[in-house]
C-alpha cells in the first residue's frame, strides 16, 4: 500500500471526515532535503471532520499525528490544513 493510502486510510477510520484530500508533492521537492528520489516524502493534507470540533490548532494537530501513528516518522514533510 502506498504512503498516500496508507495516510487516507488512517485518518478516514479516526475521523469520518466530510472533506479528506491527501496530495503527495514529494516530486514539488526534488533536490531539497528529505527527498530521497523514490518519491512519497512530502505530503498536503486538507481534512475537513466534526472529529476537531472545540480542539485549538495544536489539539488538531496532535490528533492528526497520532492518527497517523508510525506513518509520521516515515516522512518528511507533512502540511496540514485541518478545520470543522
Amino acid at each position: 500500500m502506498s504512503v498516500k493510502a496508507e495516510i487516507e486510510a488512517a485518518l478516514q477510520e479516526a475521523f469520518h471526515p466530510g472533506i479528506l484530500e491527501v496530495q503527495d508533492d514529494s516530486d514539488s521537492h526534488r533536490g531539497h532535503a528529505g527527498h530521497d528520489g523514490r518519491g512519497e516524502s512530502h505530503f498536503n493534507v486538507k481534512i475537513r471532520a466534526e472529529a476537531f470540533q472545540g480542539m485549538n490548532r495544536v489539539a488538531q494537530h496532535r490528533a492528526v499525528h497520532k492518527a497517523l501513528g508510525d506513518i509520521v516518522p516515515r516522512i518528511h514533510a507533512l502540511a496540514l490544513d485541518i478545520g470543522v
